[in-house]
């Protein structure tokens, strides 16, 4: 049985927690792999194996993220198309797709014996068409297209080609139930259980009295053309991280992914009970 490490180091604690992990994870009897940039980190613990991530993850039975949700938002791209499974530690400051804390550590024995549960959460992947040729991106969470500056955008949603409406806004989040949590919520969206399959719409600070998050089949082909004239074009993020601008009358398409993320439950944490200890209080 093997586990992959992708830790952040950037966030506080994380390097004390990868460290605690793999001495937990070789007591319990599972291989440990992380990339060699970590060697110095790890070069007094001699079961640990350097290895790149995009070749580890291929033959590996877990994956996991030491850092905060965008941690385990850049991982999971590394799984797309694999059978391997991923846990969050939360070092971050949030940490809601995190499946376990760094006080919760002894809780990895349970990964040897299977002792867990597994949750599958859907994808959306998301075509551009250039000169180059079409490009495809997948995101886990959601897909912001917004203004690349500080004006009103106008952009046009279609659903299978049927105008869904004209809209005038600071731009529109297309979201998986995973993202609801996420910056639709911030939006304005509704909270979606996370093993549901649908995809939802929601403006960014639309300029009407009537707008509302809109939720649409899975099975829907959506497509967002700018329309907004002069040389304010709109941007595209994939989970945050990706960049990439339209011009006017430019389009994205956007569909349920090909590929889904197996997400690991240790502890038995609902995810309205995360939705309540998480995002029911202040962040501190």
């Amino acid at each position: 049985m093997k586990a992959v490490l992708y830790p952040n180091f950037q966030k506080r604690n994380a390097l004390g927690c990868a460290r605690r992990t793999c001495d937990m994870l070789n007591y319990t009897g599972i291989e440990v792999s992380i990339s060699g940039q970590f060697r110095d980190n790890f070069a007094d613990k001699s079961f640990v194996k350097f290895e790149d991530i995009d070749v580890s993850v291929k033959n590996a039975d877990f994956v996991i993220a030491i850092g905060g949700d965008g941690t385990i938002l850049r991982c999971a791209k590394y799984l797309i198309g694999t059978d391997t499974k991923l846990l969050g530690i939360n070092t971050g400051t949030l940490g809601f797709m995190a499946g376990l804390e760094a006080d919760q550590l002894d809780k990895l024995a349970l990964l040897k014996n299977g002792n867990y549960e597994v949750s599958e959460r859907m994808t959306l992947d998301v075509t551009f068409s250039g000169d180059e040729g079409k490009t495809t991106y997948t995101a886990l969470n959601e897909v912001a297209v917004k203004s690349g500056g500080f004006r009103i955008c106008d952009f046009d949603v279609y659903s299978d080609g049927y105008l869904v409406g004209k809209y005038r806004a600071d731009g529109v989040l297309i979201s998986t139930p995973s993202g609801s949590t996420a910056y639709a919520l911030s939006a304005g969206g509704p909270v979606i259980e996370p093993d549901l399959e649908c995809i939802e719409m929601t403006l960014i600070c639309p300029h009407s009295l009537f707008s509302r998050a809109t939720l649409f089949s899975c099975g829907r082909k959506l497509r967002i053309t700018d329309k907004t004239s002069g040389d304010e074009s709109m941007v595209i993020s994939i989970d945050g991280d990706l960049y990439r601008k339209l011009g006017e009358n430019d389009s994205i398409e956007i569909v349920r992914g090909k590929n889904n993320v197996k997400f690991i439950n240790l502890i038995g944490n609902s995810f309205h009970e995360s939705l309540c200890r998480k995002l029911c209080r202040p962040i501190k």
